[in-house]
C-alpha cells in the first residue's frame, strides 16, 4: 500500500478493512509511505523483484500529483497495480475501483445550490459516495502478459483497449 503520511491522514481510515480483507485471502500488507519521486522508484523496484507481490495506490493528493512516475515504475518493474481512481488506468495503470468523481461532483453542485438558495449547511445531511466505477486497462494486462477473464471484463465499468 503506497502514500504518502504526509497528505493521506485518511490513510488510519483504510488500515483496518484492508488488512482485514487481506487477511481472509491470506494476503500479507505492507504499508510503504513515501514522501517524495524517489522513493516511489525504489518501493516499486523492491515490489517488482517479487513476482507475486502486487502494488495499491491509496487515494491522496501526492499520488495523483505524482501518478506518471508511479505507472510508469510500476510498468517497467512488472508489477500489478490497482489505483482507487480512474485517472491512473485512462493514464496507463493496469485497475482502478473507486468513487466515480463525476457523480460526486454532480452531487456537490446540488448541494451548493440548495446553500446558495438559503439552506443551512448544518441542516443538509451529510453524504457518503453512492456510484463507484471499475476500470480496466487491456495495453496495461497485455504489455504485463496478463490474461484478464471474462468475467472481469464483463464487470467493469470501461475497458481501454
Amino acid at each position: 500500500m503506497i502514500f504518502n503520511p504526509e497528505t493521506a491522514p485518511q490513510t488510519a481510515y483504510y488500515r483496518g478493512p484492508l488488512e482485514a480483507a487481506a487477511a481472509s485471502l491470506g494476503i500479507k500488507v505492507e504499508w510503504a509511505p513515501v514522501r517524495e519521486t524517489a522513493q516511489i522508484e525504489t518501493m516499486i523496484e523492491t515490489l517488482g523483484r517479487d513476482r507475486e507481490a502486487g502494488l495499491v495506490v491509496l487515494p491522496d493528493i501526492f499520488s495523483t500529483s505524482h501518478r506518471e512516475p508511479i505507472i510508469s515504475s510500476a510498468a517497467r518493474r512488472r508489477v500489478v497495480s490497482v489505483y482507487s481512481s480512474s485517472i491512473f488506468v485512462r493514464d496507463g495503470g493496469l485497475v482502478s475501483y473507486g468513487v466515480d468523481l463525476t457523480d460526486l461532483q454532480r452531487r456537490a453542485a446540488n448541494y451548493a445550490d440548495r446553500i446558495l438558495k438559503g439552506a443551512m449547511p448544518s441542516d443538509l445531511p451529510a453524504q457518503l459516495p453512492t456510484k463507484f466505477e471499475f476500470l480496466v486497462n487491456l495495453k496495461t494486462a497485455k504489455a504485463l502478459d496478463l490474461t484478464v477473464p471474462s468475467t472481469i471484463l464483463t464487470r467493469a465499468d470501461e475497458v481501454i483497449e
